[in-house]
């Protein structure tokens, strides 16, 4: 079962939390690798476990606003820079 949270469509499909979580999993990936940082790496800078890094990325767990902004200053990014995809 999947949750709409929008009836916006995001290219004919409505938003779902699960496609929330994957497009920032995929933002938050490709701005990491950018930056040459590896999932290990970014995981000790945010003193986090390297599979939840992991599970962030696939769009399986659900990161708290506490858990962007960490993120974002660990790449060295503004956390808009992870939101908008």
């Amino acid at each position: 079962m999947r949750l709409v949270v929008s009836n916006i469509p995001l290219m004919g499909k409505p938003i779902t939390h699960h496609s929330i979580l994957l497009k920032f999993g995929q933002k938050m990936q490709k701005v990491r690798q950018s930056r040459g940082i590896s999932q290990e790496k970014l995981a000790e800078l945010l003193s986090m476990h390297r599979t939840y890094i992991g599970l962030i990325e696939r769009g399986e767990r659900n990161p708290t606003i506490r858990t962007l902004y960490k993120v974002a200053k660990a790449l060295k990014v503004p956390a808009s820079e992870l939101l908008p995809f």
